[in-house]
Order: structure tokens, then C-alpha cells, then sequence
């Protein structure tokens, strides 16, 4: 049995703030590094997922969390994140609470013609609602704000996205930080795509490392509206304090 501690929210706040996941995920899922396709006009995305990252001092991560995103306008898709974290300290108890609600909305601005020679771009601004739970570590009780941009080229079967931002990140021994990726995918046959991701962040602590890893993933359509989404991964820069694994797993409907 672990050993308990008078304070478990000093270790669960640590272990959220060595590199591993504070808040619902901002990304493409599976990958962390977002592209810049917004959800169809008046259509919906909806994951029902989990995702975890495993450090030197234990795992946290969410489990269950639920993304809605909304094709409101062409071209404009409004989205919604809200999960339930968990953390499972090395010395110390397992605590389960809310995270920070996560609001964004992806603007592209760029979209090329299918002969056209530049990429896609989008705008991609989020704003992370400190509803979560302080006193378990799982909120810093301060709006936090991310600020990326991303890119998408497809050639045939393979489609290449990434591009980065900056994390406005109040609060005591809280640092802003940036964040940047690059994934590609490929398509095989009718119902199966593969990938693979590199991505790197700064510090967002005093006190915290750096970060780059990578993730491998894949997606598979079991029809129209309903598909699987998986992926697995690791650290490669200071991978133990930040990422010795981490993964992510989801149902997406879409309609």
C-alpha cells in the first residue's frame, strides 16, 4: 500500500506540473500537435476518451474526458473539453476530480485549392476556465490562455500538420511556456490511418524540465459516423522526470 501523507495535494499538484496532463487536452486527437481542418459547417465532432502520461513520480492524466466540437460557420469550429483527472502518486493516495473546462475556437483563414501549392492555416485560440479542483491540485486557480497556429499540406495518401503556440500561464512558480509538433499520417485502404508524431515544450514551471517525446497512433473508421482513435508514446529530452509513457484513447461520433 502507498504511504499517505498529510498534504496528498502537494504531491498530486508536483506530479501534474513534472510534465504531465493538467487539463483536458488541447489537440488533434490522438496526437498532441493539432491541425487546422475545422469540423464541417453544422456538424459535430464528439470523443469520449482517456489519456494519461506516466513520470518519475506517477501517473495523472483523464479519465473519462468528453471534447464537443461544432462546425458553427465555414470554416469556424467552436469547441468544448471537460474531463475528470486523476493522478496516482508514487507515495501518496490516488485522487480522482474535476478538471479546468477547456473553450477554443479554430478559425482557417487559409484554404488552398487542390492544385494550389501552400498549405492550410488556421488560428486555433483557447481559453482554459479554472473550474477544476485546487485543493486536489487539478485547477491553478488562473485563466490560462493558448495562442497557436497551425499548418496542413496533403500529398495523395499522406497528410503532414503542425505548427505551435505560446501558453499564457498565471500563477505562483507558474512560467509561459510554448509548445510546437509535427505529425504525418497515412492512409491505408478504406478504413485505417497510421501516424506518428514529434513534438517539444518548454518549461511551464520553475522547477520543471522541458519536454520532447514522440507518439505513434491510428485511427480506424468503423463506418461513417463511428471511429476508434489510439495512440502510445514517450519521451525522448529528460523522459523520465517529464515522460517515461503516455497514451490516448477515444470514440468519436460524427454527425
Amino acid at each position: 500500500m502507498a504511504s499517505r501523507v498529510s498534504d496528498p495535494s502537494l504531491i498530486v499538484a508536483g506530479l501534474l506540473a513534472a510534465g504531465v496532463l493538467t487539463a483536458p487536452a488541447f489537440a488533434g486527437p490522438p496526437f498532441r500537435t493539432d491541425d487546422p481542418v475545422p469540423t464541417d459547417f453544422q456538424h459535430f465532432e464528439i470523443y469520449l476518451f482517456s489519456e494519461g502520461e506516466k513520470a518519475t513520480d506517477g501517473w495523472a492524466g483523464t479519465l473519462p474526458g468528453l471534447e464537443v466540437n461544432y462546425g458553427a460557420l465555414p470554416n469556424l469550429q467552436l469547441s468544448v473539453t471537460v474531463g475528470q483527472g486523476y493522478a496516482a502518486p508514487v507515495a501518496g493516495r490516488t485522487s480522482f476530480a474535476f478538471e479546468d473546462v477547456l473553450l477554443g475556437a479554430k478559425y482557417r483563414f487559409i484554404t488552398p485549392g487542390e492544385d494550389d501549392w501552400f498549405p492550410q492555416v488556421a488560428f486555433y485560440p483557447a481559453v482554459l476556465v479554472p473550474t477544476g479542483n485546487q485543493k486536489f491540485g487539478f485547477s491553478s486557480g488562473h485563466v490560462q490562455y493558448f495562442l497557436p497556429l497551425w499548418l496542413q499540406k496533403d500529398f495523395g495518401p499522406w497528410t503532414v500538420y503542425g505548427g505551435g503556440g505560446y501558453w499564457i500561464n498565471p500563477g505562483a512558480g507558474n512560467k509561459n511556456y510554448g509548445f510546437t509538433g509535427v505529425a504525418v499520417w497515412r492512409k491505408i485502404g478504406e478504413q485505417l490511418d497510421i501516424g506518428a508524431e514529434i513534438f517539444h515544450q518548454t518549461s511551464p514551471a520553475t522547477g520543471v524540465k522541458d519536454s520532447t517525446g514522440f507518439d505513434v497512433g491510428a485511427i480506424y473508421d468503423f463506418s461513417e459516423n463511428w471511429h476508434l482513435l489510439g495512440s502510445a508514446g514517450t519521451g525522448i529530452r529528460n523522459r523520465p522526470e517529464t515522460n517515461q509513457f503516455s497514451y490516448y484513447l477515444g470514440v468519436l461520433l460524427t454527425f
